[in-house]
């Protein structure tokens, strides 16, 4: 991999970093696990601080440290999508592991952080149980800016996906630390809507999924 700095350690914690250690690496993984096989424009709208030549630097050191593979869309669609390969996917307890130790972090206000609905399935999977497992299905729509995300808890199990509810038990509009602090247990409903979120439905589903 040339041109990527080494540790020059013979240590398979410095020989993993030497791989995915570089600045934006381990996003490009986290994006290509929410989303599964991404075209250069979606890890671009996923990166938003990203610049496109560096962008196309870490996917080709990805791709020749074997992490990372490309394939063509299957027809009509004319274009290449990037994917992770075994070897890649075999870093998702990692990338979890960060989620969950960060996920407190992301309860703070954003400030002038960038943001994208999509981060929110990593500390939402990560957090959320199903206390009710023999319940019926039940799906919360989260509403935090660009496009809505879809909560499914059911047989014990929660699913956070990108796109909107078919007929939600409960919509969630607000910014993202407040969806948040409301989804992890860590703010109160009456605070959440004090500051702003508007909650529609069935509010008892929280108490289903919260940790």
């Amino acid at each position: 991999m040339g041109g990527v700095r080494s540790y020059n350690e013979y240590c398979a914690v410095a020989q993993a970093l030497d791989v995915v250690g570089e600045r934006w690496s381990l996003l490009i993984i986290r994006e290509l696990l929410i989303r599964g096989p991404s075209r250069y424009t979606d890890l671009r709208y996923g990166l938003p601080g990203i610049a496109t030549n560096l962008l196309a630097d870490r996917l080709r050191e990805l791709e020749e440290a074997g992490v990372v593979q490309r394939a063509d869309a299957p027809p009509p669609v004319a274009t290449t999508l990037f994917d992770l390969t075994e070897r890649g996917k075999e870093l998702e307890p990692v990338v979890k592991a960060l989620g969950r130790w960060g996920g407190p972090l992301v309860t703070r206000p954003i400030g002038d952080n960038e943001f994208r609905s999509h981060w929110l399935a990593l500390p939402l999977e990560l957090h959320l149980r199903d206390r009710t497992p023999n319940a019926r299905a039940q799906t919360i729509e989260v509403r935090t800016g660009d496009h809505p995300m879809t909560v499914e808890v059911k047989g014990g199990t929660v699913d956070v996906r990108p796109g909107k509810a078919e007929r939600p038990d409960l919509v969630l509009t607000g910014v993202a630390s407040q969806v948040l602090g409301l989804m992890l247990n860590r703010l109160e409903l009456a605070e959440a809507q004090k500051r702003g979120l508007k909650v529609e439905g069935d509010a008892r589903v929280l108490k289903r999924v919260q940790p």
